[in-house]
């Protein structure tokens, strides 16, 4: 079954002009201006967040990164639950959300990576 994705235009444009500046896209001039733009910054939160995570499981013991795992896998379902809807056959993503939390979250992993690379990791802090 096709399903439409439909982005929360109405809930990002509030706090997005910041986030616009950050994106390149200076002054959206409507809302698919806006979603378009949020997007973007939300795909480069993203994969600044991968790469982070990728690097910090480079530096931990496979127990260490199996609890990374799980703290992330978590992270994400709880991102998916705050951040995002279905309803019938549509998808609705709060983007000022899912940035605001991957934000945190990237912030989160650098910490760690801090962390393990000057005093050592903290086991339970990682599963967070």
């Amino acid at each position: 079954m096709n399903k439409s994705l439909v982005f929360g235009a109405a809930l990002v444009i509030a706090t997005f002009a910041a986030g616009a500046q950050a994106a390149g896209c200076g002054k959206p001039r409507n809302a698919f201006d806006t979603v378009y733009c949020a997007g973007n910054l939300f795909s480069q939160t993203d994969k600044s967040l991968n790469q982070t995570y990728s690097e910090l499981r480079k530096q931990l013991t496979p127990d260490q990164q199996n609890t990374l795992k799980q703290g992330q896998l978590a992270w994400i379902k709880n991102r998916d639950a705050k951040c995002s809807r279905e309803e019938g056959d549509m998808y609705f993503v709060n983007l000022d959300c899912a940035i605001t939390m991957s934000q945190e979250r990237l912030d989160f992993l650098k910490e760690r990576q801090r962390e393990c690379s000057s005093t050592g990791c903290e086991a339970s802090k990682l599963g967070q």
